[in-house]
């Protein structure tokens, strides 16, 4: 792709090719070395950032992104452009997925506090040079000078998850939700000069939605952070093309491309 010296990143743009190609993002960076619950692949995440696969969109996906746009102010745009929520027979009212979805917005209504962490800046992008290369991060509630919101749709916030030499992880760690906080908070600092408290705020896909505000300790963070350091120069000498990305061999798209190199023992089916 022929780079565009005026590119400007915005709204529009964010989510581009040519975005992607010319900034980090967490959602990539987790492409390519994965963590606890998320699978990272090398040569999957390459092919993204060239536009030769693109991840497929569950309804889980669906579900949490309907909740995200009614706290964006952009629901009605949303369902304009994925009329799969709606039944195409009787009375084409919202699937029972997205009348689940309805419902936890109406618990999140209900609670001032809730709302409250709700209310900032929406959707805003800021950009910073960190671990030699450039990131964008783009905040689901940001309140200058007092916190960084991000909103999460789990259907269960309680579950402890096994993790081998870990131990028991919650799930803001299972799921990297403290990586990508990190990294928010550091994008911030270096834009603002303020290190803010991170906040995930829950919401359940249970029939009764459970709601939580949750703040992850400054230690947690600074770990987490530390993490993506000791990853980025690996990562970027891939990115760049220095090195040949390597396939993880399990995940949907080393399965469809990957060829068969060697007749293996039966044995080595069995993964441990």
């Amino acid at each position: 792709m022929q780079k565009n010296d005026d590119f400007v990143l915005t709204a529009d743009n964010y989510y581009s090719q040519e975005a992607n190609e010319r900034y980090m993002s967490v959602h990539q960076y987790l492409d390519f070395v994965g963590h606890m619950g998320v699978h990272g692949c090398e040569k999957r995440a390459m092919a993204s950032l060239k536009g030769e696969y693109e991840k497929p969109v569950t309804k889980s996906m669906l579900v949490g992104s309907y909740v995200d746009s009614y706290f964006e102010g952009t629901l009605e745009k949303f369902k304009k452009e994925h009329p799969e929520v709606f039944k195409t027979t009787g009375d084409k009212g919202l699937k029972s997925d997205y009348i689940q979805a309805e419902k936890m917005i109406a618990r999140a209504k209900k609670d001032e506090k809730f709302m409250a962490y709700m209310s900032g800046e929406k959707q805003v992008i800021k950009t910073g040079y960190l671990f030699g290369c450039d990131w964008k991060i783009k905040m689901d509630s940001y309140l200058p000078g007092q916190a960084i919101v991000d909103l999460k749709t789990s259907a269960d916030i309680h579950k402890a998850w096994r993790v081998e030499d870990y131990g028991y992880a919650s799930v803001a760690e299972y799921w990297a939700y403290t990586v990508q906080m990190a990294v928010y908070q550091k994008i911030v600092e270096i834009d603002t000069g303020e290190k803010l408290p991170c906040i995930l705020a829950f919401i359940t896909k249970e029939d009764s939605p459970e709601i939580k505000l949750c703040y992850i300790d400054q230690m947690t963070l600074d770990h987490a952070l530390n993490e993506v350091e000791m990853n980025m120069a690996s990562v970027l000498k891939v990115k760049n093309e220095e090195v040949e990305p390597i396939p993880c061999g399990k995940c949907d798209y080393c399965k469809a491309t990957e060829p068969i190199t060697q007749v293996i023992n039966i044995s080595d089916l069995i993964e441990v």
